[in-house]
């Protein structure tokens, strides 16, 4: 079986628009609105910036069981299936495999229920029972009427490009013949706490690479790819959008939120990428960077990118969609795919003045690009480090 795994179908919904095609376009005109949350409080003086989803998600919960990240994903899918040219139920006619990664996964929204039960009360358990029914990629499968394999993976940032790829693996070994894979997050009172307390939070909007970028920005958001077998795609004689050629994952086993200095597990997992889709290094078009704007994380993605990808462009899309945590790895594959599609980048929202420590500095406009292939990554907490190569052409 080719190494190479057709994407038929693409859905993102983000900050930067309720769709993949209106998130790059608005991307291109160089827009952005991070504001103070709206959908949660918080006792911090600095009313700091997220990029939040004001518009009503196309999927809907008549009976009030699912969480938001799961409405996210399924909003997402609906639009990846549609794009792939599925209607009404022939997906469970398929053997079809379900893969999302998250991170915040609604797991921290109870506070109410966590607060009786530790009180010493006995609190209902309806909020546990709604959170169980809304694991993403049961509750998609579910919706769906999919019996294939079914899998959340929850590996903190990596966790959307994580679920591509192994999505990708189960085309390959022949497990099935569609695999919905990507990712979603909410944004989270929890988290957006947690990593105010971490002091990595930006109190202005996000600035990746810039020499005064002080920290990310929350965001929440889904993306979704439909990844199809070659026999399947023979079967409808349908052209595919894309190929996911290859993935790869490491881990830096240093430190519990600090990337390695040298940037040891990134650069095994763009190895193991590049090994497995047969490519190299100069054949990339461009370089969709993690950019989170933290200080660590941008010094060391650029130290890797200038020692492995010299004079390829490279950009970070966080300045648009914030970070959106279990999603981003997914909703930059997904706009990876667009990029290569419409042969421009958007500007790196945010930067302004180069950092001196940094050997490369990021695209400073819209920029044409030429090739067909490019490599999307993903620094996370734990030492977790995933890559993923997006092709529009199937390689010899």
């Amino acid at each position: 079986m080719s190494r190479a795994v057709a994407i038929t179908g693409a859905g993102c919904l983000c900050a930067a628009g309720m769709s993949l095609d209106s998130s790059f376009d608005s991307m291109i005109r160089g827009e952005r609105k991070p504001q103070p949350p709206r959908s949660f409080y918080s006792d911090h003086t600095e009313a700091y910036p997220v990029f939040e989803l004001y518009d009503s998600l196309p999927a809907t919960d008549v009976d009030g069981e699912l969480l938001r990240t799961t409405l996210l994903a399924i909003s997402a899918t609906m639009e990846a299936i549609a794009d792939a040219g599925f209607i009404g139920n022939e997906l469970a006619q398929l053997r079809v495999g379900v893969c999302i990664g998250t991170t915040v996964g609604s797991a921290m929204n109870n506070e109410e229920f966590y607060s009786e039960f530790r009180k010493g009360a006995d609190p209902d358990m309806a909020p546990i029972d709604r959170y169980l029914r809304s694991n993403p990629a049961a509750a998609i499968a579910r919706h769906y009427q999919l019996d294939g394999p079914c899998q959340t993976v929850v590996n903190a940032c990596s966790s959307g490009t994580d679920a591509i790829g192994i999505g990708a693996a189960w085309i390959r070994s022949g497990y099935c013949d569609i695999v919905l894979a990507g990712g979603a997050d909410e944004l989270c009172r929890v988290t957006y706490n947690g990593f105010a307390s971490l002091m990595i939070y930006d109190a202005l909007p996000v600035k990746p690479f810039d020499v005064h970028r002080k920290g990310l920005n929350l965001g929440e958001g889904a993306g979704i790819m439909v990844l199809e077998s070659d026999k399947l795609l023979a079967k409808r004689k349908k052209t595919p959008r894309g190929y996911v050629l290859g993935y790869g994952s490491a881990t830096d086993a240093y430190h519990l939120t600090a990337p390695h200095p040298d940037g040891r597990g990134l650069r095994r997992a763009i190895s193991e990428a590049l090994q497995t889709a047969a490519v190299s290094p100069e054949q990339m078009a461009f370089v969709n960077a993690h950019g989170t704007g933290t200080p660590d994380n941008d010094k060391v993605e650029s130290l890797v990118i200038a020692d492995l990808f010299p004079g390829v462009p490279f950009v970070s899309t966080k300045g648009y969609t914030g970070h959106t945590l279990g999603a981003a790895g997914a909703i930059e594959a997904t706009l990876t795919l667009m990029c290569l599609e419409r042969q421009k980048l958007p500007e790196n929202i945010g930067f302004k003045t180069a950092d001196p420590q940094l050997l490369i500095q990021p695209v400073s406009r819209v920029t044409e690009i030429d090739g067909t292939i490019a490599l999307s990554e993903s620094l996370a907490f734990g030492g977790n480090n995933s890559a993923v190569v997006i092709a529009l052409e199937r390689l010899p």
